[in-house]
């Protein structure tokens, strides 16, 4: 009996660690160290032990959260995460030691240095070089001024708290209100490093159940332009989620859909964490095959194979993500449901993303737009079009959120194309064609005519075919009478 026992004590501890060593050994990838330093310190340093003395009565927060972390577990203090050296851009003399204030993803990847080379190759690490772009303009000159130290505000307080700035140190070692405090996710630091670890890993606990939240995401995304967080708590996913938050076992360790949890994925889940297949990553864009950012979407790897570039292909990462969705779905609705996603992103570009970016180069190309910016009506119009109705209907298919996709998205771009910018672009043409540029004039209304000649904008040039028309005349009727019905 004592015997049998032992055995099965024997036998607990042994399938664990069997396990364990099969999940290391799976692929080479999860095969390969993740660290640097692989073991905690066997003690805290004496610099360490000095500041958190300190801290812990100046900052009782910041000690309590530090605490909490796996780096108090480690023995991984103040020290280590902001020593610098006294030649470094931003190093100041604090207690006797040399530190910086930053710590960036550059000191981070003394201990995590897989985790900042995916993040390093990822579209996030690239958010802060927004200078000359559209939405830096309008929050630089169009919205804002040169009020604060030669910024404005509308941009320090708003595009780079998201995207990051360039962290700049005055002269006299002190950093510049105007780029710090920042944890922008592209952040562009002192060291000449990348991002911002603290975009994702709140300080000074870096929780894993925090980053795994679809909160941690929603700091950035979310909003009329890119409503991802709105758009998943819509989804069945977001409802499932908040509906079963208790079983979603996010202090987990490995964090395995369809192991650790089934109850519903989160941002993590579907760009970043392990499957039974896959490994973490902080690529956030490894597994994404559109791009639905710019004004027509492309696949994801279609601008870096324009530049000859070879980069990890868009099948590829679709098939990762459908490896993230079979993990509770079967193959056959995993499919049929990227054949849905596809068709709404090709019906938005043809019918009026292509033809609307094909209208203002028309514009430009006949002289009939000024080159400043956002300076007539037109422009505004376009850019709601497709920076903010046309992101929202895409965005709200990618991740099945149907009023997003139709009432927020779809009816606004029609709304907005054939009712303000069809009408304005005339304008501006009849303008010109008063002023004398008759020839530009002729080719410009030839350009829309060709876009209206097409099948899908026949209803609104009543160029519809008979039986079409009948057809809906038909089902209208069907409609209302079912519903008078329907309403006694």
């Amino acid at each position: 009996m004592e015997s049998s026992r032992t055995l099965r004590r024997f036998m607990a501890l042994l399938l664990p660690l069997a396990a364990a060593l099969s999940l290391t050994v799976a692929t080479p990838s999860q095969a390969e160290p993740k660290a640097l330093m692989l073991k905690p310190f066997k003690s805290l340093s004496e610099e360490s032990a000095k500041c958190a003395g300190c801290h812990k009565d100046k900052n009782p927060s910041l000690y309590a959260q530090w605490g909490r972390s796996k780096h108090y577990g480690a023995n991984v203090g103040c020290y280590e995460c902001h020593k610098a050296e006294p030649g470094d851009k931003d190093a100041i003399k604090h207690e006797g030691v040399s530190i910086s204030v930053i710590v960036s993803p550059k000191d981070c990847a003394q201990c995590h240095n897989q985790e900042v080379e995916e993040f390093g190759k990822s579209h996030h690490a690239n958010a802060g070089k927004i200078l000359g772009s559209l939405d830096n303009f309008l929050a630089e000159v169009v919205e804002g001024a040169g009020t604060f130290n030669g910024k404005s505000p509308a941009a320090i307080n708003g595009c780079w708290q998201c995207h990051g700035s360039e962290v700049k140190v005055l002269e006299n070692g002190d950093l510049d209100p105007t780029t710090w405090p920042n944890t922008g996710i592209g952040r562009i630091n002192p060291d000449g490093s990348i991002g911002a670890c603290t975009a994702c890993h709140q300080r000074h606990e870096f929780s894993m159940v925090q980053a795994r939240r679809p909160e941690a995401c929603g700091k950035c995304h979310l909003g009329p332009d890119h409503p991802q967080k709105e758009v998943y708590e819509e989804s069945k996913h977001g409802i499932n989620f908040y509906a079963n938050v208790d079983r979603m076992n996010l202090d987990s360790a490995k964090w395995i859909v369809g192991e650790d949890y089934d109850a519903a994925p989160t941002c993590a889940t579907c760009h970043m964490s392990a499957t039974r297949e896959q490994p973490v990553t902080h690529d956030v864009g490894s597994r994404i095959s559109w791009t639905l950012r710019p004004a027509v979407s492309e696949k994801i790897d279609a601008a870096a194979k324009a530049q000859g570039k070879v980069v990890k292909s868009w099948e590829d990462r679709r098939k990762d993500m459908q490896d993230v969705c079979q993990a509770c779905h079967t193959k056959s609705m995993t499919d049929s449901f990227y054949q849905q996603f596809d068709s709404l992103v090709n019906l938005y570009n043809d019918k009026f993303a292509t033809p609307g970016k094909t209208l203002m180069t028309t514009l430009k190309k006949e002289g009939m737009l000024t080159d400043v910016g956002f300076d007539e009506e037109i422009e505004w119009t376009w850019f709601y079009l497709w920076h903010h109705e046309g992101r929202r209907a895409r965005h709200g298919a990618a991740m099945m959120a149907p009023d997003y996709t139709q009432w927020h998205g779809m009816f606004e771009v029609a709304e907005r194309f054939y009712m303000e910018m069809v009408p304005q672009y005339l304008e501006k043409v009849d303008e010109a064609d008063h002023k004398g540029n008759k020839e530009g004039a002729d080719r410009a209304r030839k350009v829309l005519d060709g876009i209206l000649a097409k099948p899908e904008h026949a209803w609104f040039t009543g160029n519809e075919p008979e039986e079409i028309k009948k057809a809906r005349l038909e089902a209208q009727k069907a409609f209302k009478a079912r519903y008078l019905g329907e309403s006694h």
